[in-house]
This record gives C-alpha cells, structure tokens and sequence, in this order.
C-alpha cells in the first residue's frame, strides 16, 4: 500500500503508518479510525470521505489534500500543515488544531463545534458558512478571512486577529472577543448581541446593520467604524471610542 499509495475504500483502523511518505495517495473512503499519522506526508492525497476520527496527525503534512466530507472528528491535527486543503463540509468537531497552519484552506461549511483552534493560522481562509460554535479559536489569526454566514455563538475569540476579515451576516452572538481585533472587518448585518467586545478593535469596521444589542463595548475602539442602522441598545458603553467620541453611558 505504502508504495503503491492506493488504498481506496480499505480499513486501516488503527493502523500505524507515522512518518510515512503518503504524498499524492488516493485514500478516498478509506476507514482510518484511530490511525496513527503524526509526521506522515499526505500532501496532496485525497482522503475525501474518509473516516480520520480520533486520528493523530500531529505535525503532519498535509498541503493541498483533499479532506472534503471527511470525518475528522476528535482527530489530533496539532501543528499540522493544512494550508490549502479542502475541507468542505468536513467533520472536525472536538479536534485539535491548536498551532495548526490552515492558511487558504477551504473550509466552507465544515462543522468545527468545540474544535481547539488556539493559536492557529487561518489568514485568508474560506469558512463561509462553518460551524464554529463554542470553538476554542484564542489567539488565532483569522486575518483576511471570509466568514461571511458563518456561525460563531460561544465561540471564545480572545485576542484573536480579525483584521480585514469578512464576518457579513456571521452569528457571533454570545461570543467571547475580548482584545480581539477586529480593525477594517466586514461585520454588515452580522448578530453581535450579547458578545464580549471589551478592549476589543473595531477601527474603520463595517458595521452597517449589525446588532449589538446587549453587547459590551467597555474600552473598546469603534473609531471611523461605520453604524449605520447598527443596533446598540442596551450595550454597554464606558471609555468606549465612538466614531463621534467617547461614550460612557454605562459606566458605573
């Protein structure tokens, strides 16, 4: 298998096959449950279909696979390559991408419910449409990102880099961006109420018709951001930079 690099449709549960050279390999449908692939080379393999739930791949190579409708669920991709991989409609629920490199990589509607994405590299990616609720995405960088429709509520984004990313009509409510920059962001139409803003930059953001009801705002700089038709009631305003100066409406 490992020379001739076609597996497709065979069960490799529980298999060890770490440090492998697996480039280019068809694994589609494969069943890899449990598999151990850390430091294995699967750039540009097409595991599509796949069954990688509870995998490891950590610190596995994986740029430009194909991973669409896989089942990563669980799956250990700590420190993995994963630039430029497909991931559409991808399963990754409760993995592990914490320090995982995932610049432009397609992952519109992929299920990422509780996923750990601290500290991951997600510039430029595709998550249109992905489900990210209560992700753990502290610290990421999500810069030039395209989350438009995407669902973010519970998602913990402290300290997260959002500049310039597009979060049109994304649900964020409840969401934790405490710190997070969020400078130049496309946030139009987007459902921020109840979310975390504290400290957080929202400097020349879109915010045209996004509803920041019940939002906290406290130290938070929304200076040159646009508001027209934004919902702002009952969010809390205190040495809060307004782009016509400092609110402190609900400071106590």
């Amino acid at each position: 298998f490992i020379h001739q690099k076609k597996c497709e449709k065979c069960d490799l549960r529980d298999a060890n096959l770490s440090w492998a050279d697996l480039s280019n390999a068809n694994l589609r449908n494969a069943e890899l449950r449990g598999a151990k692939l850390s430091e294995t080379n699967l750039s540009d393999a097409n595991l599509s279909w796949a069954d990688l739930s509870n995998a490891n791949l950590r610190n596995a190579e994986l740029r430009g696979a194909k991973l669409n409708e896989t089942n990563l669920s669980e799956a250990n991709l700590n420190e993995a390559n994963l630039s430029e991989v497909d991931f559409r409609g991808a399963n990754l629920s409760k993995a592990n991408l914490s320090k995982a490199g995932l610049r432009r990589a397609n992952l519109s509607k992929a299920y990422l419910s509780w996923a750990n994405l601290s500290k991951a590299d997600l510039s430029g990616a595709n998550l249109y449409g992905a489900y990210l609720g209560k992700a753990d995405l502290r610290g990421a960088n999500l810069s030039w990102c395209y989350l438009g429709n995407a669902n973010l509520s519970n998602a913990d984004l402290r300290g997260a880099n959002l500049n310039e990313a597009n979060l049109s009509e994304a649900d964020l409510s409840g969401t934790n961006l405490n710190g997070a920059n969020l400078s130049k962001a496309d946030l139009s139409l987007a459902d921020l109420s109840n979310a975390d803003l504290r400290g957080a930059n929202l400097s020349e953001a879109d915010l045209r018709g996004a509803n920041l009801n019940k939002a906290d705002l406290r130290g938070a700089n929304l200076n040159e951001a646009d508001l027209i038709g934004a919902i702002l009631s009952e969010a809390t305003l205190c040495k809060t930079k307004m782009p016509w100066g400092e609110a402190n409406s609900g400071c106590k």
